[in-house]
């Protein structure tokens, strides 16, 4: 019984070192890989790791998986001033996911 607390514990600890939140784009350098987040009044800059997974999500919630060149217009969206809106997931400073909303059947 007490080897199964010990393992429940260890595994809600190591859930949470993985945050999801929703975040407004307010820069993103594409040369560098970094991506700058407004998550309330807080702005936080993230490295986006190459292992990073990026997806679209349709107007049913039907997720649907998208490349990094994608994920570069959306970030980049709005004439390069940001704006757009992403949920993400992060791992210490890097951006691990990245998840946005279609627009009419398009990326």
């Amino acid at each position: 019984m007490r080897k199964m607390l010990l393992a429940l514990v260890a595994l809600f600890a190591m859930a949470g070192l993985v945050v999801a939140v929703e975040v407004t784009v307010v820069k993103f350098d594409k040369d560098k890989k970094e991506i700058t987040v407004k998550e309330g009044d807080k702005e936080k800059t993230y490295k986006i790791s190459d292992k990073a997974k990026f997806s679209v999500t349709d107007k049913d919630g039907n997720s649907k998986e998208a490349k990094y060149e994608d994920f570069e217009k959306r970030a980049s969206g709005k004439g390069g001033k940001g704006g757009v809106k992403l949920d993400i997931k992060t791992e210490k400073e890097e951006l691990t996911e990245a998840t946005w909303k279609g627009r009419g059947g398009k990326n």
